[in-house]
């Protein structure tokens, strides 16, 4: 397979969502559907019967959510699916801001009887960022909710997109019979508690086919009528050049936990959904078609595989093939890499790979060697853009409880930050170790793994600090002035950029006021700037 046939079978999209509102259930259904696994996980009340096949972290076991990304790849219908299953915490966001980065379009599960919720927004305005472009699909329509018109109301005016519906409900709740496939015209019948994936599916010549009437009822078929017709009078016929460029939202309806649903929307998006892009770098925008290969780490995650204490890169390639045993540059180290053993995913279930093309995340078996944002290329010396740091809003000291687990501690620390679960600054001095993250729930991960994948002993302590900013002068004097009126407030971050500890946001406001030759990042994307 030459590499243009290959990037145009395949497909990279994350899936988004608030917690709850069944993102890991439509992951399994998707791979249920594509023929990747045979049984799929059953979350119900925040406990795993069964692990989602997605969450595979001994933690997320336990506490029924998931907190790393996972990546999964399976065919269908003749196109390659990688799908990066996000943390809908926001404890996580950051995590799931970083996967954005390399994916090439977005589901975004909604819960209908919840609507559009905060996550849910913050998540979307990331996706607007880059004019990702994003399908809707509309949840757990097995129970009441908001009506449809409503929640299509609610997600134009709280995300900020135009949206254009492809399928609609027939009723909601007890009453919930099927779903009209708008795009294809056909009806998919509901049946609550269905363990087989096949659906009864009726293809319609026209929706006032009196057939309708005998297999939903005549006034259940009436209404349909009637709301496609104002969803025909309302929203603009689809355009996938509108999707395709962040305007429009394809909505769907279904029921995941039921596996309903969810073919009209994997059958949809195989249909709309973009090939791999192309991403910039600080030398310019590089094509997915260009010969060269190329690619950036966006995640890292240590003991994948507990057993084997190992570190592994997800890298996404953005052009050329990449290949077994070839050597690569790695741009930050300018040093070349070759990699026995790249695989390729199905959660925690790793495959060696010989050869993988635009559009795929690779996992590559690494050594220390690798930060998150690092790019590998066939020779050129170039640096992908957009894979930022952003300032911690919650901070603790982290506390060695036993001396004689100093380097174990020292150890974990450092790989679970280079993993990005959190950022490390240094404060002198003495050496202290303060923990930095966007949630609360990030220390309690970071305190399990530290204890059961490092065998360290520590505990966290809040520190009153109310964000991290990196301070950057041409000015030396002006820089050293800083230094010594705010040393009490100073720390490094892990590769020794200075970084102020503002207490609250008067003090923060204060300090660019007073020191108006030095600059104040919010994130660390000013590190690539530097260097470009």
């Amino acid at each position: 397979m030459n590499t243009q046939e290959a990037i145009s079978k395949r497909r990279t999209f994350g899936i988004i969502s608030h917690p709850d509102a069944g993102k890991t259930t439509l992951t399994e259904k998707l791979l249920l559907f594509g023929g990747a696994i045979q049984t799929a996980g059953a979350v119900k009340n925040n406990k795993i019967k069964k692990t989602a096949t997605s969450d595979f972290m001994e933690i997320e076991k336990q506490r029924g959510i998931s907190v790393a990304t996972s990546v999964m790849a399976f065919e269908y219908k003749g196109k390659q699916i990688n799908i990066l299953d996000t943390p809908g915490h926001k404890d996580f966001a950051e995590d799931t801001y970083r996967t954005l980065t390399a994916v090439d379009s977005v589901i975004l599960v909604i819960d209908c009887a919840n609507g559009v919720e905060s996550q849910t927004e913050k998540l979307m305005e990331v996706c607007r960022m880059r004019d990702t472009p994003v399908i809707v699909f509309i949840n757990k329509l097995d129970r009441y909710g908001i009506d449809p018109f409503d929640l299509l109301d609610e997600i134009e005016e709280k995300l900020n997109i135009r949206v254009c519906p492809l399928a609609w409900p027939i009723g909601m709740g007890d009453e919930f019979q099927g779903v009209y496939n708008i795009y294809e015209k056909s009806l998919s019948l509901f049946q609550a508690n269905k363990t087989s994936i096949s659906e009864e599916l009726v293809k319609f010549d026209n929706i006032d086919d009196p057939n309708l009437d005998e297999i939903v009822g005549e006034k259940a078929a009436n209404e349909l009528r009637e709301e496609i017709a104002l969803i025909e009078g309302v929203y603009d016929t689809f355009q996938r050049e509108d999707y395709l460029s962040g305007e429009v939202a394809p909505v769907f309806f279904g029921s995941a936990v039921n596996n309903f649903g969810v073919k009209e929307l994997l059958n949809g998006f195989i249909e709309i959904s973009p090939a791999p892009i192309g991403r910039t770098t600080n030398q310019g925008y590089i094509a997915p078609e260009e010969e060269k290969f190329s690619g950036f780490v966006f995640k890292i995650h240590a003991n994948l595989d507990p057993n084997h204490r190992d570190r592994i890169a997800f890298l996404r390639i953005v052009s050329g093939k990449f290949e077994r045993n070839k050597f690569y540059k790695h741009v930050r180290l300018d040093k070349k890499l070759k990699f026995p053993n790249p695989t390729s995913f199905m959660a925690k279930d790793k495959s060696v790979i010989d050869e993988a093309f635009p559009g795929d995340v690779v996992g590559l078996y690494d050594t220390g060697n690798f930060k998150i944002g690092d790019t590998l290329t066939e020779g050129a010396d170039f640096l992908f853009a957009g894979i930022p740091s952003f300032s911690p809003e919650i901070f603790q000291e982290l506390r060695n409880d036993d001396p004689m687990k100093s380097k174990q501690l020292d150890k974990g620390i450092r790989q679970l930050i280079d993993e990005g679960v959190a950022q490390l600054f240094i404060q002198e001095p003495g050496s202290r170790k303060i923990v930095g993250t966007v949630g609360q729930l990030q220390f309690d991960v970071i305190l399990y793994r530290l204890t059961h994948e490092y065998g360290a002993k520590c505990s966290f302590t809040p520190l009153p600090y109310h964000k991290a900013c990196w301070v950057t002068g041409e000015d030396k004097q002006a820089l050293e002035t800083f230094k010594r009126a705010k040393t009490g407030n100073l720390a490094n971050d892990k590769e020794g950029n200075l970084v102020f500890l503002a207490e609250t946001p008067f003090l923060l406001e204060m300090a660019e006021r007073d020191y108006p030759d030095l600059t104040f990042h919010k994130t660390s994307d000013f590190k690539l700037k530097q260097k470009g």
